[in-house]
């Protein structure tokens, strides 16, 4: 006789949790992640220059986050595989470079902003480039939740299908006959 806990675990894992809790996931994820991340850039910078602490962390923690979002945020119910960690890091890049352009773009209109105003955009940017990865994360990378591997497989059915299809020849009549044609008469297949 099987536990119940473990059936009962298994039932609730079957569907992928809903937009909002996805985003409350991906907050707490990311944003537990962001804030020991910072921590860890400190300590590292110790023994190495903060440049190059920043990036190891930086990839250590989207390696880390991306199979989060995979088994938690989104519920895809396996780990994260080669193409939605470089569709994940793609999205980094891209929330780095609004970061970066909103502090460039401050720093051009203000020559010598106050702490508190750089901070008030950097955050400002950083969470308008968090909304935008959200999206993006739930809407292409993981996509097809638990049964993504059966979603794509049935795309690729459906897709040597059409190709087949378009291959097949259909024969075309070279002079018409008396009768008016009818749109049924054009359908293949029929």
């Amino acid at each position: 006789m099987k536990p119940q806990l473990a059936q009962q675990a298994k039932t609730v894992g079957d569907v992928a949790p809903g937009p909002f809790a996805s985003f409350v996931r991906f907050v707490v994820c990311g944003g537990g992640i962001g804030v020991l991340s910072s921590g860890a850039v400190a300590l590292l910078a110790g023994t190495m220059p903060w440049a190059v602490a920043n990036a190891v962390i930086t990839v250590a923690s989207t390696v880390l986050c991306t199979e989060l979002h995979a088994l938690f945020t989104f519920g895809t119910g396996r780990r994260a595989g080669w193409r939605q960690h470089w569709q994940s890091a793609g999205s980094a890049t891209a929330a780095y470079a609004v970061t970066s352009l909103a502090v460039l773009i401050l720093h051009l209109v203000q020559s010598s902003p106050g702490m508190l105003t750089e901070q008030v955009v950097y955050l400002s940017a950083s969470g308008l480039a968090g909304i935008g990865r959200f999206l993006v994360l739930r809407l292409f990378v993981f996509a097809g939740g638990q049964d993504g591997g059966q979603d794509r497989d049935r795309d690729r059915a459906f897709v040597r299908k059409a190709a087949a299809a378009r291959r097949r020849v259909v024969p075309v009549p070279t002079r018409l006959p008396n009768r008016v044609l009818t749109p049924a008469a054009f359908a293949v297949g029929s």
